[in-house]
């Protein structure tokens, strides 16, 4: 071992690179983080990575000893490392290792995201032609990612007899607005798989094709794992009456309550302000209330003083009774409580800047160029909500990833201005 290397220090670079990529996959769909929120805890990831290539081959004995913890923060760190050195087992190593679950799996796509693109590009187009299946759904989920183009390579996906490979490819067909991919994104609106029927009629829509809005919005009705999803995507395309319809016929049970309130943010119309502040006013739904008006109206309840107390004797998430068996997290843990009669107030004043049946995100009409601003200084979930926007209104242009490392977004964004 070299002099100058400091195991105790490498280790930590080790624990902190997976660590902090861990606070970063959570922070791409948190309420509460900005692209520069996301950017430094993203230059504090590089960092210490950065301290691991210093360290040669000492880096990557620490972070090969990650890999035993089959997590997906150690799996990140360490593939970025085997990628960038060539070394075909170290890579097999981390390829390995990320295969074992679905969370490893993601450190591992999340890898192919970080390298400089070229490099990554390389190893793309290597794992597509590869003989293992798991090799080639890498590739297509690092071609997605990475929103590279991997031309024939797509439809050989998409054409495999194994599902998973064929949903991913289905996915990254509308991320990567492959238009010319259409006819075969129509012959499976009526797969009998809901996998392979979501995920073509998702990308069908997002380059532009309306006949999908019907088997996406029937998502919206059954208890699946694409149901807020396909609201994400359809109540961007429905019309206000058939939005109407599906709010009336989804508020006589109590069970979507919630989803209801994510769909009027979606739709954007002011229309609902009131219900929404009234909904405030309910401690299971306050939350989620608040983050709709805001996303409508661009308030930042925190920024503008109109945040509430903890309801008194309000519990939700894990308790710290050892007996409790409920161990679900709280979905709005990172959302400010509103104060329903200050944001009261501040619509009294402000409604009038509003117009009923426009559209709002952020507190602006939807427009590619508000959409625009939304990207740069939104927060993560309007920043995807600007997303989704912009690639409806541009159905040639790729879906914005709005995931990738922030100072590589910095930089798209940079070149769009």
């Amino acid at each position: 071992m070299s002099a100058q290397v400091i195991p105790v220090i490498v280790e930590q670079h080790a624990e902190e690179a997976a660590f902090l990529w861990s606070l970063r996959d959570a922070a791409v769909h948190a309420p509460h983080y900005s692209l520069k929120d996301l950017s430094g805890l993203d230059d504090r990831v590089e960092a210490h990575l950065d301290g691991l290539r210093i360290a040669g081959d000492e880096g990557w004995s620490f972070c090969e000893q990650g890999l035993a913890w089959e997590e997906a923060g150690e799996v990140f760190a360490a593939a970025v490392l085997a990628f960038e050195s060539g070394d075909g087992k170290r890579i097999e190593a981390v390829i390995n290792t990320g295969c074992t679950n679905r969370g490893a799996f993601r450190g591992l796509i999340s890898s192919l995201g970080w390298l400089p693109k070229n490099l990554a590009i390389d190893w793309i187009r290597r794992l597509l032609t590869a003989n293992a299946l798991v090799h080639r759904l890498l590739g297509v989920a690092g071609c997605a990612i990475n929103r590279y183009d991997p031309g024939q390579a797509l439809l050989e996906a998409l054409n495999d007899p194994d599902q998973v490979l064929q949903s991913r490819a289905l996915r990254t067909i509308g991320e990567l607005k492959r238009r010319d991919l259409m006819p075969l994104l129509r012959q499976r609106y009526q797969s009998k798989d809901d996998v392979i029927r979501f995920w073509s009629c998702w990308s069908g829509l997002l380059i532009g094709d309306r006949s999908a809005l019907q088997p996406v919005s029937a998502f919206i009705y059954r208890d699946t794992p694409f149901r807020e999803r396909a609201m994400q995507l359809a109540l961007r395309v429905m019309d206000a009456q058939n939005a109407q319809n599906l709010f009336k016929s989804m508020v006589g049970n109590n069970e979507l309550h919630r989803l209801v309130l994510i769909g009027v943010g979606i739709q954007g119309v002011p229309l609902y302000i009131p219900s929404l502040i009234n909904k405030m006013k309910v401690p299971e739904l306050a939350r989620v209330a608040g983050e709709a008006f805001s996303m409508i109206t661009g308030v930042d309840l925190a920024y503008e003083d109109l945040e509430g107390e903890w309801p008194k004797g309000f519990e939700v998430g894990p308790s710290e009774n050892p007996e409790d068996e409920d161990v679900t997290l709280d979905p709005d843990e990172d959302l400010p409580w509103p104060n329903p009669s200050l944001i009261h107030d501040w619509w009294k004043k402000n409604e009038g800047r509003f117009r009923i049946g426009t559209r709002y995100l952020c507190g602006q009409p939807i427009t590619i160029e508000t959409c625009q601003r939304a990207l740069s200084s939104g927060f993560q979930r309007q920043r995807m909500a600007a997303s989704l926007e912009l690639a409806l209104m541009r159905p040639e242009e790729p879906l914005f990833e709005v995931c990738a490392p922030g100072f590589r977004q910095l930089r798209w964004l940079g070149a769009r201005s």
